[in-house]
């Protein structure tokens, strides 16, 4: 669980860092250069000799969901959403983290689901009350196809290592950033104006920062802890980096909000952890 709070902390940064150095920049070109900095951070790890033709696309599939798709609906989001907006439309993941973890089981799971939807209840009330950007539909869709996404490819990548238990994280990892670079990169060709990018020393600064730890490194270390705890654990922690951006906001990038709402419902979150982990030892207990 350590490593999901760092990441999750880590990413806090990442709201504020996108809408504050970002703003103005291809969203399908800031995915793609984030995706190929990840990439080339992890190439030197991948062990391609163990891995076959099938689950070398399989892992590149869970990139381009997980990372890709993602990254070009959440980036595109900001266009119309301010910072703490997008943060507050990802609490539904951990809904899609359980429905799809339950789908691939052909089973439903009402454990997991019950400690999700409080998650989902502590997020909301941090920002509930506050007045909402105009555009909010088409970025609210964005952010729904970055969750599903996201979602998804936790799930399915949580799965494929499962079934390959003899292969190291840090030996496949790269495959998945492969898939992102090659689907962010189709996007970029297809859809952005190339002659008109240009970026001053900060945004290139924030690009390798974003690149390197946000993606690289962070989704890495999600990726374990992601391994390490049950469903119910994971879809709570998608739902902690908001109050932690929330937080951030406040104290580094001088943002305002309602100190009531944000100590409830951070409680709220941190509450259906606690929940999560003493039921789920309790079922264990049982059997």
């Amino acid at each position: 669980m350590l490593l999901l709070f760092i990441v999750s902390l880590a990413w806090a940064f990442s709201f504020g860092l996108i809408k504050g150095n970002l703003t103005g920049v291809d969203s399908n070109f800031v995915s793609f250069v984030r995706m190929a900095i990840s990439f080339v951070v992890f190439l030197p790890f991948i062990k391609i000799k163990r891995i076959d033709r099938k689950l070398f696309l399989k892992l590149a599939l869970a990139g381009v969901m997980q990372f890709g798709i993602m990254y070009i609906a959440y980036i595109a989001s900001f266009k119309t959403l301010k910072a703490y907006e997008v943060a507050l439309f990802t609490i539904f993941t951990p809904i899609y983290v359980t429905l799809i973890d339950d789908a691939f089981r052909k089973k439903f799971n009402p454990l997991y689901l019950v400690t999700a939807l409080l998650a989902v209840v502590g997020t909301w009330i941090i920002k509930s009350g506050e007045p909402l950007s105009p555009g909010i539909m088409s970025g609210f869709l964005l952010v729904q196809v970055s969750n599903l996404t996201f979602a998804f490819g936790q799930v399915y990548y949580r799965r494929l290592m499962a079934e390959h238990n003899e292969l190291k994280d840090q030996n496949v990892f790269g495959v998945l950033y492969f898939g992102a670079v090659a689907v962010t990169l189709a996007a970029t060709l297809i859809f952005t104006p190339l002659a008109d990018v240009t970026l001053t020393a900060k945004q290139i600064w924030t690009l390798v920062y974003l690149g390197v730890f946000a993606s690289g490194v962070c989704f890495f270390l999600w990726g374990i802890g992601s391994r390490k705890v049950n469903t119910g654990a994971l879809a709570i922690f998608n739902d902690l980096k908001v109050p932690l951006a929330v937080a951030v906001s406040l104290v580094v990038f001088g943002e305002k909000t309602n100190w009531v709402t944000l100590l409830i419902g951070g409680l709220i979150v941190v509450a259906s952890l606690v929940f999560n982990e003493w039921l789920t030892n309790k079922v264990i207990v049982k059997r």
